[in-house]
């Protein structure tokens, strides 16, 4: 029996399995619901404490910015003081920062709580990513970081909900305060049940990973994939950014732009769970050209289109242009050593992250030059540029 086979059939390793996922998806769901409850929560503040716009904007900077920055300090204080806590600690301290916010009554009350809440939720992506990297090796790690990214959707979706129904039964702070105080409960439940592994991180099905030293890893192999991730974000934040207003050159309405972006990320929720198994399949590269060929063609294809055939094409957009995050992801622990996951997923999510950040500025500056349509055309352009980095790529990532 090989070795992978043995950890693969070993009851103890798969229920550490279980409880690697369970964790890290219920982590991710409550963090991402956080992230995106200050969505809900603008409108509100705004009335309460008579905000302008750009007030509003940076209470949602501070704690984005929170979230970004520190994420590579999180994977150091991880390797430090280990996982469990970090991470629990994150999320209780993501948690005390909407309880802040419900008792906050002026903007720098408000901000300050924002930015505890960017600290604690910093915690999350790198952490639970290494941690399901340990967990599962190959195709595997593969589809459970697959799904530790759907499950991130699925709390963007639940966690507003959840708030704007508490908003009719209660206060808005003390709903927030509630909301905050799950992030308390959730903390100890992480710090319980993730699973401290004794053993080495999950061995690979074939003798092709960095730990197997059968395939060579070339040291700016990480950096090209890093440089993938960087323009696969920034180029799906300028699309979302300027599809309201081709969607509204069409005839669009506010509602249906509403609906219309409701599909683009229904279509990424979906792309994110079925590009990870599609990468498992046929190979990280190969899923990379597909969906990254699919997004510059749809992007290219929506601009001709009538407002009905835009939107019957906007799920399959969403789906392509979501889906190369979860192959990216998953392809990490295949370019790093164990012992560097940790700091090489937050030197990733910072660097995508931040590219979404100010590409929407960026590409903003370029379509009051040229216009919306000609910009639109650079960002599809600009997603073939991760096609050719790939082929580099494919010796470290054959499947």
């Amino acid at each position: 029996m090989s070795t992978a086979t043995g950890i693969a059939d070993d009851p103890q390793r798969k229920h550490q399995e279980r409880r690697a996922i369970g964790v890290a998806c219920g982590a991710h769901a409550l963090h991402d619901g956080y992230t995106d409850l200050i969505y809900v929560m603008l409108p509100i503040w705004q009335s309460e404490f008579g905000l302008g716009y750009a007030a509003l904007g940076a209470m949602k900077s501070v704690f984005s910015g929170a979230l970004s920055v520190f994420q590579i300090p999180s994977g150091f204080l991880a390797e430090r003081y280990g996982t469990p806590l970090v991470l629990a600690l994150g999320t209780a301290l993501a948690g005390v920062g909407y309880i802040l916010a419900g008792f906050s009554h002026g903007f720098p009350l408000l901000v300050g709580a924002l930015l505890v809440g960017g600290l604690g939720a910093s915690t999350q992506h790198p952490l639970a990513s290494s941690l399901i990297a340990h967990a599962f090796s190959g195709k595997r790690s593969l589809k459970a970081l697959g799904t530790y990214n759907f499950a991130g959707d699925i709390g963007k979706m639940v966690v507003p909900v959840a708030a704007s129904l508490l908003f009719l039964i209660l206060p808005w702070r003390e709903a927030v305060a509630l909301l905050g105080g799950i992030g308390i409960l959730a903390a100890v439940a992480i710090y319980i049940l993730i699973p401290r592994f004794r053993d080495q991180p999950a061995a690979p099905e074939k003798k092709n990973s960095v730990a197997g030293g059968a395939r060579a890893v070339r040291r700016y192999d990480f950096s090209l994939l890093l440089s993938v991730g960087v323009i696969d974000s920034a180029t799906r934040m300028a699309f979302l950014t300027f599809l309201p207003f081709v969607l509204t050159a069409k005839g669009a309405g506010i509602q249906t732009i509403g609906v219309a972006l409701t599909l683009v990320f229904a279509g990424g929720a979906v792309g994110k769970l079925v590009c990870a198994f599609i990468g498992a399949r046929i190979g990280a590269v190969a899923t990379v050209w597909l969906t990254e060929t699919i997004t510059a063609v749809a992007i290219v294809a929506i601009l001709p289109l009538s407002l009905q055939g835009a939107m019957v094409l906007l799920p399959i957009v969403g789906i392509a242009l979501n889906g190369t995050s979860s192959v990216l992801y998953g392809s990490v622990p295949e370019l790093v050593a164990p012992e560097k996951r940790q700091r090489a997923f937050g030197i990733f999510y910072t660097g995508t992250i931040g590219a979404g950040a100010v590409s929407p500025f960026l590409y903003g500056l370029l379509g009051d030059a040229v216009g919306i349509n000609t910009a639109l055309l650079v960002v599809a352009a600009a997603v073939l540029l991760t096609l050719p980095i790939t082929l580099v790529l494919r010796p470290a990532l054959r499947a």
